[in-house]
């Protein structure tokens, strides 16, 4: 397995912070931090520099909040500068770390994602009559530091770089990685690597698919997928991680199955109906909210079309224009 050295040099680079820079206003151009930031950018960049080389950089306090879609999930928020930073690592080893990653691994890779992850379950749902699917009990919070940094290690040699990651890992006290992290999205798809390529290679799954946390993996013989089940949750084991007893089950690929907000049969599509749910509870407050002036309908047609766009890679032509009926929406701009 091939080691990479000489990467530090490059990601604390000049020209490489200013990359960073750029992708981490994305979106955030007028906060307050970000402004303050850049109206000092070369400054903030050149100390940001002389801090990393002479090894003084040290990782800010996060500020935490919690997120509710799709459910409930405590967010760690880096300071601007640190988010900087973060990005000028990730701009270097992403593609070294990518390198090593299966093809069916769909998660916070470029050309990969949700849908087409979703596209592939359907083409094996309709290969296969079962599938197990297994969800790792609390993730992100449950990764160990020490077996991270150990399977950082295998592919990253530079003493300098090693150094900057450790102290990422360790920027907070308790177990786990924090979710909001961009590091943490990069560590958490790498420490499930092996156990994609055990699965693969050693134990000959031939169609197989993650998602972060989330393992799938069809068959026609329902105890030989009982037999991965049990040989997934023994290599998890040597992660210090646990399948989620009530989320670790086989189905019938036939009676449809969900994954990531759709309910998947070999024959279509469906959207799940708690994500319904939550969109007419959603659109309601919208409503509530315009008629006290307190949102614009700019704003409520934006995150309408947005939830569209999710539910139009299911068979859903019948459903929104149920929504958009019972709500009033069809003449106000949003069609189905």
């Amino acid at each position: 397995m091939k080691r990479y050295g000489n990467l530090f040099e490059q990601i604390t680079s000049f020209e490489n912070l200013i990359k960073a820079a750029r992708k981490a206003q994305r979106g955030k151009r007028y906060k307050n931090s970000t402004a303050k930031f850049n109206m000092g950018l070369e400054n903030e960049l050149l100390s940001l520099l002389k801090e990393l080389q002479e090894k003084t950089y040290r990782i800010g306090s996060y500020k935490q909040f919690y997120i509710y879609e799709p459910k409930k999930r405590l967010i760690s928020a880096l300071p601007y500068r640190d988010r900087v930073v973060q990005h000028a690592l990730c701009n270097i080893i992403e593609l070294i770390i990518e390198k090593s990653f299966i093809y069916d691994a769909y998660a916070c890779r470029k050309d990969k994602g949700s849908h087409k992850a979703v596209n592939r379950f359907t083409a094996y749902c309709r290969k296969n009559r079962y599938v197990l699917k297994c969800d790792v009990k609390q993730y992100f919070a449950s990764i160990d530091h020490e077996v991270l940094f150990g399977v950082i290690k295998r592919k990253i040699k530079d003493p300098d770089l090693l150094w900057l990651i450790r102290l990422i890992i360790d920027s907070t006290p308790s177990p786990g990685i924090p979710i909001g992290n961009l590091a943490s999205q990069i560590f958490a798809n790498l420490y499930l690597n092996d156990l994609d390529h055990y699965l693969k290679e050693a134990i000959k799954c031939r169609h197989y698919i993650r998602y972060m946390d989330d393992l799938i993996v069809f068959g026609d013989d329902k105890n030989m997928l009982n037999d991965v089940r049990y040989a997934i949750s023994g290599f998890l084991g040597q992660l210090k991680l646990n399948l989620h007893p009530h989320k670790s089950q086989i189905y019938l690929t036939a009676s449809g199955v969900a994954f990531l907000g759709y309910k998947i049969y070999p024959t279509h599509r469906l959207v799940v109906k708690i994500n319904v749910k939550k969109a007419r509870k959603r659109f309601k407050k919208y409503l509530g909210r315009l008629k006290s002036s307190l949102i614009r309908w700019s704003a409520i047609t934006a995150s309408i079309r947005s939830w569209f766009g999710y539910v139009t890679h299911a068979d859903s032509f019948n459903l929104r224009r149920r929504l958009l009926s019972e709500f009033d929406l069809l003449y106000e701009g949003v069609s189905p």
